[in-house]
């Protein structure tokens, strides 16, 4: 049986038809049971959506670094030298190469050594990067513009072409510095041979490596001071501030995660800096200026001591981590706090 309402054909139901079921309440909500479930789920996926994003960077960080430093562990354990490697035969030797190195006195020279090279660097770096961040912050916007970029190409130039610049710049014969220092009255230096000594060699480096350093640190604290309001500069001089004093009481408390990061990310940087100092003269002269990568790279490429080198890496990484104790520590006591 069929109706006509307004035009349209409307179908009587069929007999035996499911009736419909219940109807929602008034104004179209789910019943309660639902919404919970549904804000429950919301709520795990919210939870888990941080994890999900980072989880390919994991991945790739697992299959990059994690693999290789598994075998690097393992291969400590063994006596890999070129015989080993030719034979394709595993000579396990223990703790041996770990025991070997702790109580050789090369080893813990070199480590003093690359402690005390990475405190001057990183306090030379902090200092200078301090400086040039709080003059881009003081100069004019073309003066800004003109020193950022300098920053940025002193930063995006590779290591290797840097250190081919600085070895051009300090030659013996041919060397833009020594020929100024001759020019400015200081003749000794006509023909100063800077690779030649363990502290000249090392004061090219550093002067490279805090080179290459100062503009990560400048303009990230450039762009630390632009979220600090102008006013707080403002009550500071109206209170008889000086430059000084506004710095060490107003702006260093304010910015000290700032300050405490950036530092140990360059302890971190300039601790395991090879190609500066291989490629600069190969650790010379007579290993003075080695450091515990190039020492470990010498050992286990150069001597072909695979298990030695192999050994005395996984050192240097647990020297680094005791060197960054103090930053895991502040980090930890952070998140008791909060």
């Amino acid at each position: 049986m069929a109706a006509q309402y307004k035009g349209t054909q409307v179908r009587a139901p069929d007999e035996g038809a499911a009736e419909p079921g219940p109807l929602r309440p008034a104004g179209g909500k789910p019943p309660a049971g639902a919404r919970t479930a549904r804000t429950a789920g919301t709520a795990a996926l919210s939870r888990a959506t941080p994890y999900l994003l980072i989880l390919p960077a994991l991945v790739a960080t697992a299959l990059l670094l994690g693999y290789p430093l598994i075998q690097n562990v393992i291969i400590s354990f063994q006596t890999l030298d070129a015989f080993q490697l030719i034979q394709h035969t595993t000579q396990w030797t223990g703790f041996g190469n770990y025991k070997a190195q702790l109580t050789s006195a090369e080893f813990w020279h070199t480590t003093e050594r690359s402690v005390f090279f990475t405190l001057a660097n990183v306090a030379l770096i902090m200092v200078s990067g301090a400086l040039v961040g709080l003059l881009l912050y003081r100069l004019g916007k073309r003066m800004r513009l003109l020193l950022s970029i300098g920053l940025v190409l002193a930063w995006a130039m590779p290591t290797v072409a840097g250190t081919t610049v600085y070895q051009w710049l300090f030659d013996t014969r041919y060397g833009v510095v020594n020929w100024f220092l001759d020019k400015l009255g200081w003749h000794s230096m006509a023909g100063y041979n800077w690779f030649g000594g363990q502290f000249s060699t090392f004061a090219v480096i550093t002067l490279m490596i805090v080179w290459q350093s100062i503009p990560f640190v400048a303009l990230n604290l450039y762009a630390a001071l632009t979220t600090i309001s102008g006013e707080i500069f403002e009550a500071a001089r109206m209170d008889g501030a000086g430059a000084w004093r506004t710095f060490s009481s107003v702006l260093f408390p304010m910015l000290r995660p700032f300050f405490l990061s950036t530092a140990f990310l360059e302890v971190i940087w300039v601790f395991k800096a090879f190609t500066q100092v291989y490629a600069l003269n190969a650790g010379g002269p007579e290993g003075l200026t080695e450091t515990l990568p190039v020492y470990a790279f010498v050992e286990g490429v150069g001597n072909q001591h695979y298990g030695t080198g192999a050994a005395i890496s996984v050192l240097t990484i647990l020297i680094l981590l005791a060197l960054m104790s103090y930053y895991f520590r502040i980090i930890l006591k952070q998140e008791d706090d909060l």
